[in-house]
Order: structure tokens, then sequence, then C-alpha cells
């Protein structure tokens, strides 16, 4: 029987965490409130060995595989930008690329990421649109950053997450993308209806991988 504490839920704060399956490298929560599941900090990598992992991705905007990755948040969200829109990529990496190809349809972008684009004055700003490409799996303090984010979008503008979404427990046990010692935090689509209810807000899914949260009325700030 498995008797560690419970650990509050990074998302909801909340203290209805429970044990959800354990491997050979770490252990995992389950949040009954949001539906978050989380690894307990105590397996969490320190911000250098996480960067040691980063700096071994190879990001290249001149990859066609690699645009092709990105295009699947990249075109839909195009498709609901105004012209001329103003946006940030947040969590941009070491081989910024996503900012490229929304500059290249005509809008202006900045980038931000804690590593290689560290940025603060970003946010003092107002954003028509963010983006956090394989960014919120990442997150030690994921409400702390995602309504830091929410709050940099102009009412009518547009969060775009791409996260891959955690599913169900048999289907957890044998995903690959929990294996990756820097994922630390597992949406699943209950978790982002959770999000949206409580920013009152939209989500709109995309594919298997795509998420949008539409900030409507006077938002959430």
């Amino acid at each position: 029987m498995h008797n560690s504490p419970a650990e509050t839920c990074p998302l909801c704060k909340s203290q209805n965490t429970t044990h959800y399956l354990r491997d050979t490298f770490r252990e995992y929560l389950i949040c009954t409130d949001c539906s978050l599941v989380f690894v307990p900090k105590t397996f969490h990598l320190s911000e250098q060995e996480e960067k040691q992992r980063y700096d071994l991705h190879r990001n290249n905007p001149e990859d066609p595989k690699y645009r092709a990755f990105l295009s699947r948040i990249c075109n839909p969200l195009k498709a609901r930008l105004p012209k001329r829109a103003y946006g940030l990529d947040f969590g941009c990496g070491p081989g910024p690329t996503l900012s490229l190809m929304f500059q290249e349809s005509g809008h202006t972008v900045d980038i931000y990421d804690k590593f290689y684009a560290h940025n603060p004055e970003i946010f003092q700003r107002e954003y028509d649109f963010i983006t956090a490409t394989e960014v919120v799996e990442h997150l030690k303090n994921p409400q702390r950053e995602l309504q830091k984010l929410y709050h940099l979008i102009k009412p009518g503008g547009i969060l775009g997450i791409m996260t891959k979404l955690a599913i169900d427990k048999s289907a957890f046990e044998k995903w690959h993308y929990k294996r990756d010692p820097t994922h630390i935090c597992f949406f699943s689509k209950s978790t982002f209806e959770w999000l949206g209810n409580t920013y009152k807000t939209e989500i709109e899914f995309i594919g298997a991988d795509v998420i949008l949260i539409h900030k409507t009325g006077k938002g959430h700030r």
C-alpha cells in the first residue's frame, strides 16, 4: 500500500491529491479536483539539469519537419487572428521557429524563454495571442505561469497551447511522454475544461494536442 503524504496540486492548489502511478523512475499523483497528473517535487530536476536536457534539442527554423510539427498550432491560430496581430511565443527554446512562422504571415511576435531568451520586459505588454508549445508539461508552478500569460492577453485574444493530453491510467502506464524527466505536469481534456470554468472562458480543442483558450469579455484581469 502506498503511504506517501499528499502534495498540493501545482495547478489548482487543492490538497485533494492522491497516488496515481509509480514506475521505475518516479511517482505520479493526480488531483481529484482538476484532474492534473503531476510529479512530486522530490523527483524534479534542478534548473541546471533541466537546461542540460534542453541544450540537446536541435530545433532548427530551416527544418521542414519541425515546421510541419509547429504548423499544427500555427495554422489554426493564424485562421483566427486579425491582420498584423501582436503575439508572444512563450518558451521558445534554443531555436525560435514558431515566431518566424507568424512573422512570415505579417504578424509581430516577441519571444521569451527563461533559459534562452530571458526578456522580462514582455510581462509589461499586452498581446493579441500567446503560444506555449510543448511548455506546460515542464512547469513547476502552472497556476502562476498560466495566470501570468492569461493576464497578458487582450480581451478577445487567444492563448494557444500544444501539449500531449493524458487519456486514462492504462494509457498513461505505457505513455512515452512521461519518460522525459523534464515532463512533470500532464494535462487532460478534463483539466483544460476545469481551466475554462475557472477562467470563465471558452476552450477549443484542435486535433490531439492543440488547445486554444479564448479570452472573452473583460477577461480575467
